[in-house]
């Protein structure tokens, strides 16, 4: 068979970076890293949210549980939107879908900062909130694995592994600029102010953040592996889904393996991680917390670029069993030693944090999992499915076994270490070699 243009000579494989390549990446990762902004600053806000846009006689744990469900929906959500984005990506090109991915995230979060709240119009203020939430979970959905498959069929095939690197460091630092922009809004604002009108200020950012990523990504062009299989006419002929489930089983079971990998190192040791260290037997403050949460965002990023440059040499498998390893050690470390050594909670967090940036091979390992024909939708699948599942039930199971397990996090972690390591041994050259021989549901 012959091989796709994603790593045939068609591509240039063997060429250097040029700089329509490097201004592709820095556009992608600045537009991703606004995208995961909108998407995840609804968590920062989402108890003042849940004060605005409910009955005040409401029980305020029903308030706090209705609120955070309207923050789930956004997970709910993704793998519809994905799944459509990337129908229309594999039949109608990268480009369109990657612009209205981020064009739909910024009209939904530049709406939920003009809502009105419950005082105002009733029961109608939740069920606008949660539209505007839906919307951002379908955005997203098409965003993250859009993004992956875009930067891929751009660059030479042997810079897959750091495109995709630097463009999931994009994403993670949109985590980091969420922490950052809520920690000023409490900081520079009273409480009643973040009430009565403060807490747009963070939507009304990302609203123009993500309209300004929009018409930076007019600049961008149409990926040169979907150029050239429409030239070809070697697009998929059938359901673009239905290769995938039909034909490409192995490569979605491996894909949502990594994906999980990936949801739980983000979820536990980024998001859950501050909010743990506030409470016995760790006890520190939430400001301290909040810094080694920002460090270690910070040198995710790091990690995130070196496990993807790193999976361009060595295989992405390695990488993430190697990875994985590292993770497990340094996740423990943090959850054991700090109880009884405050003063190192920065540099364990920041340590845990820079092997959380394995992670950067995950996308590696997906992208070159599929043919190119089916590869958007393939990789979107994949990881919509398997992180809306993960994503929703992860906190939700450690915060029921830590009443078991005051370690739970620690020991899951360890799991997920286990599990990295034996998928990095599953993923071999064949898996790769599906994207460099095989055109299955081309047009002849």
């Amino acid at each position: 068979m012959t091989s796709s243009p994603s790593t045939g000579p068609d591509h240039q494989a063997k060429r250097p970076l040029s700089g329509q390549d490097i201004r592709t990446l820095v556009l992608s990762a600045l537009g991703g890293a606004l995208e995961f902004y909108d998407f995840i600053i609804f968590v920062y806000f989402v108890v003042v949210l849940g004060k605005l846009f409910f009955p005040p006689e409401m029980p305020q744990w029903l308030v706090q549980l209705q609120a955070f469900g309207i923050f789930a929906a956004g997970y709910l959500a993704r793998p519809l939107g994905g799944i459509v984005m990337a129908h229309f990506g594999d039949k109608a090109g990268r480009k369109r879908m990657f612009t209205l991915s981020i064009f739909l995230m910024a009209l939904s979060t530049l709406g939920i900062s003009f809502l009105p709240s419950y005082q105002v119009i009733g029961y109608a203020a939740p069920i606008l909130l949660l539209s505007m939430r839906v919307l951002q979970g379908a955005a997203i959905g098409g965003e993250v694995p859009g993004a992956w498959v875009f930067v891929s069929e751009h660059v030479p095939g042997r810079h897959v592994g750091l495109a995709c690197g630097i463009l999931t460091c994009g994403l993670t630092s949109g985590i980091l600029l969420g922490s950052l922009v809520a920690t000023a809004i409490n900081t520079i604002f009273t409480p009643a102010d973040i009430l009565s009108y403060a807490w747009r200020i963070p939507f009304l950012l990302g609203g123009v953040f993500g309209f300004a990523s929009v018409y930076l990504r007019r600049w961008l062009q149409e990926t040169p592996v979907f150029k050239e299989m429409k030239a070809r006419k070697e697009l998929a002929a059938e359901l673009p889904l239905k290769v995938v489930l039909h034909r490409h089983t192995p490569a979605v079971i491996i894909s949502m393996l990594v994906t999980w990998f990936l949801t739980a190192a983000i979820v536990v040791v980024i998001l859950m991680t501050p909010t743990l260290l506030q409470k016995p037997p760790y006890g520190i403050s939430a400001p301290l917390a909040l810094e080694a949460n920002v460090a270690a965002t910070f040198f995710l990023s790091i990690g995130c670029v070196l496990s993807g440059a790193l999976s361009d040499r060595l295989g992405g498998g390695r990488v993430l069993a190697v990875g994985s390893v590292l993770l497990g050690i340094a996740t423990y470390a943090l959850y054991t030693l700090v109880p009884a050594r405050l003063d190192l909670v920065v540099p364990l967090y920041a340590a845990a944090g820079f092997t959380v940036g394995v992670i950067g091979a995950v996308p590696f390992i997906m992208v070159r999992a599929f043919p190119p024909a089916v590869a958007f939708t393939g990789v979107s699948f994949s990881y919509n499915v398997a992180y809306a599942i993960f994503g929703g039930l992860t906190p939700l199971f450690i915060s029921l076994a830590m009443q078991l397990d005051p370690l739970a996090h620690a020991h899951y972690l360890l799991l997920i270490a286990a599990l990295g390591v034996v998928v990095g041994l599953m993923v071999r050259p064949p898996l790769h070699a599906a994207a460099k021989t095989e055109r299955v549901g081309a047009r002849a």
